[in-house]
């Protein structure tokens, strides 16, 4: 199974030796692979947060986390340069940054300004996948 996703599309031979595609639940190793992945993405998207809760970093690493991306990645979203995500990471940093900034980091995680400036009450690994 596939995660929680459902079915992915697979050639098969069928009855008349001939190739179709056909509907899997996928392969058992592929599935132990994406559940391991998808638990080391939640214990880095958890300590981000607990990062954030205990006022060490802004919400943007939260976010950042969430959405799987390193400071490189994040950057060239915004258009800025490294130097200056990983400032903005700092509460004191951040909590000063005017809104156009603000805009460009929220449009990236597809979510408010507001939404951008918090965290969930509680972390749910359950939420990554069904995002």
């Amino acid at each position: 199974m596939i995660g929680d996703y459902g079915h992915e599309v697979c050639y098969a031979v069928n009855s008349n030796g001939k190739y179709t595609l056909s509907p899997s639940l996928g392969w058992e190793a592929k599935n132990v692979v994406n559940d391991q992945a998808w638990a080391l993405i939640a214990v880095e998207t958890e300590r981000a947060y607990r990062s954030v809760k205990n006022g060490e970093l802004s919400p943007i690493a939260y976010h950042q986390a969430r959405h799987q991306m390193d400071i490189g990645l994040l950057a060239s979203y915004v258009n800025m340069a490294r130097w200056r995500v990983i400032r903005h990471r700092k509460p004191a940093v951040f909590r000063r940054l005017p809104e156009r900034i603000l805009q460009k980091y929220a449009m990236v995680f597809g979510v408010s300004i507001a939404e951008l400036q918090t965290v969930p009450e509680a972390f749910s690994p359950e939420s990554l996948r069904h995002r």
